[in-house]
């Protein structure tokens, strides 16, 4: 059995409230054990909250516990703090690099913190380059690579001094499935070196693929032990509905107030739900389910995670329930006419051309510096395009611009309100931009409090919130005036699985009242919920179409036969995979001629 590199036993942190009364102090910890093996990658999951980050942090030696023990290499964090600092390395969160210094700097400034020795400077950083393939780029600013460079220059400085135990909170944030591929493998080879990690995520196939995992929910440990173990606890119990006639989203639902459903989620044309044990497998009287077929599928990690927290959301949105119904209309609410973008010399968006009807869900899915965000950027108003025009709600992007942005809400990849307002002021500001004034105003923005429970944190700072009360919020000021186009750009990008389905419902139900959402994703599993997809890559759209037209043809690219289980990060990864592969082919043929 591989030796034990961290160990917490029976580890208590809490932290005392704004109000200074004990009583009212949280706990983020509650008795916690923890251990994390020798060339082993030990996930760690968890709702928002749970206590992930806080325990990575204590592991990390920022942190003290208010009781227990914490071990690294056999030495215990809390009294001796300065040996253990040179045993880990730690990739917070956030990107915790310096934006406006190079990547060679970067590492030079690490190499400094660690006290690298001059001598083994230059091989160190030679090896490590090569390792994240970031030697072509050392001169470039931290702050203008891609998402998953960034992480892959946080995962470089954290290797510096090679460690005993490394840390990673959430390191596939923001990045998309092909950089998320090579950084797990990345790491995954580190565990020849017998290094230990601990892996935090919300993307629950990585923890399906570490060797342990550890399941936290407000403070307390779930589970612990190997993926597999967890996930057959559904086994039997996780079905494949499809060949209906209803309406998806309105099934969906349909499925989820029912007695003995747990979770349910769309994929393309079909819908997956989990049961709950000793509960019988049906659809009878099934609203819109009317000859639909119910298979038995292998479960997954995701299904066993949720139903260990006691099952997803009931499919009814509070949130749809308040929205006033758009206006019918055959004219499409969104439209990228031959949209060009250029800075300079560089295209970063070419000839996007689709239009999106209403109550339609159409997903720009790509990976990072695609032309994702530009899009986005040019349909609502932020930026001009070069060459081309929009539209949205009917409104010409070149010549009414103001009313274009009037009739859309529009939630940014990174959370962009007023950190130092509270809450509350964050809402009634919004409400004041959209002209939301009197009792109007104080309708929508009680609505708000109730519908995302966001009465506990009125009075805090929303920069200093849980990141998944940071996306309710967003979320929140976005609809307030409840527009009738939506723009959402990574919306549930670091939340976890039981809030992604929280918001998937708040936007089902507002598409049922005729909303059309425009929005961009790097969880593939959220991009089955869109009626259509553009896949952007290097600027251009190299596919369209449903996401079982996207599964199949890509499986057929790929030789795997059938789409049934072709995933949509398999179909995904096999379509980049293919435009890099006919690039290539097309630079040797010119290059011949």
């Amino acid at each position: 059995m591989p030796s034990v590199v961290a160990t917490a036993t029976n580890v208590v942190k809490r932290f005392d409230a704004e109000s200074g009364k004990s009583e009212d102090a949280i706990t983020a910890l509650a008795g916690v054990d923890f251990d994390v093996r020798a060339g082993e990658i030990t996930g760690l999951v968890g709702p928002d909250g749970a206590g992930k980050t806080t325990l990575i942090r204590m592991l990390a030696g920022l942190m003290r516990p208010n009781a227990g023990e914490i071990l690294v290499d056999g030495i215990d964090v809390t009294t001796n703090p300065e040996a253990v600092y040179r045993r880990i390395g730690y990739m917070p969160q956030r990107f915790g690099l310096y934006e406006d210094l190079s990547v060679q700097e970067n590492l030079d400034l690490y190499a400094d913190l660690r006290d690298l020795k001059k001598e083994d400077r230059r091989d160190t950083f030679a090896r490590l380059l090569d390792f994240t393939d970031l030697d072509r780029f050392k001169g470039r600013l931290a702050g203008n690579l891609s998402g998953g460079m960034k992480q892959k220059l946080g995962l470089a400085c954290a290797l510096i001094n090679t460690p005993r135990l490394l840390l990673l909170d959430e390191p596939g944030v923001g990045v998309d499935p092909v950089s998320r591929r090579e950084l797990w493998k990345m790491v995954k080879d580190l565990t020849s070196e017998g290094i230990g990690i601990v892996w935090s995520t919300a993307y629950l196939d990585e923890a399906e693929a570490c060797d342990h995992v550890h399941l936290l929910n407000h403070g307390q440990k779930l589970f612990g032990g190997k993926p597999r173990d967890l996930t057959g606890s559904v086994r039997n119990r996780v079905f494949r509905l499809e060949n209906f006639s209803g309406n998806k989203r309105e099934v969906l639902a349909s499925a989820l107030i029912r007695e003995g459903v747990r979770d349910g989620t769309i994929q393309g044309n079909a819908i997956r739900l989990l049961f709950a044990e000793n509960a019988e497998p049906n659809i009878e009287g099934l609203n819109g389910a009317e000859n639909a077929t119910l298979t038995a599928v292998e479960p997954r990690f995701e299904d066993a995670f949720i139903d260990i927290l006691g099952g997803g959301p009931d499919g009814r949105s509070a949130l749809a329930s308040d929205y006033r119904k758009i206006e019918e209309t055959d004219s499409p609410q969104i439209v990228a006419d031959r949209m060009t973008r250029r800075f300079g010399d560089f295209t970063a968006a070419h000839d996007m051309n689709f239009s999106v009807k209403r109550g339609e869900i159409f997903g720009l899915l790509g990976p990072n510096g695609a032309g994702k965000s530009t899009t986005f950027k040019m349909l609502c108003g932020l930026l001009s395009p070069t060459e081309g025009n929009g539209s949205v709600a009917g409104y010409d992007l070149r010549h009414s611009r103001a009313d274009a942005r009037g009739a859309l809400g529009y939630m940014a990849q990174k959370f962009s309100l007023y950190g130092e307002l509270s809450v509350r002021q964050n809402l009634e500001f919004f409400a004041g931009i959209y002209g939301l004034s009197g009792k109007i105003a104080q309708h929508r923005i009680e609505a708000m409090i109730n519908t995302f429970e966001l009465r506990p944190f009125l009075n805090s700072d929303a920069g200093g919130i849980p990141l998944g009360f940071k996306q309710r919020l967003a979320l929140c000021c976005a609809v307030m005036h409840q527009p009738p186009v939506l723009f959402l750009d990574e919306p549930t990008s670091g939340v976890d699985p039981t809030t992604r389905r929280e918001f998937w419902q708040h936007i089902n139900g507002l598409v049922e009242k005729g909303v059309t959402v425009l929005v961009t994703t790097h969880f593939m599993e959220e991009a089955e919920y869109c009626d259509r997809i553009a896949l952007i890559y290097r600027a251009e759209t190299i596919a369209f179409g449903t996401p079982d037209d996207l599964k199949m043809e890509a499986a057929q690219m790929a030789g795997a036969g059938a789409a049934d289980n072709f995933t949509m990060e398999d179909a995904f990864i096999a379509m980049i995979e293919n435009a890099d592969l006919v690039r290539e082919n097309s630079d040797q043929a010119k290059a011949a001629a």
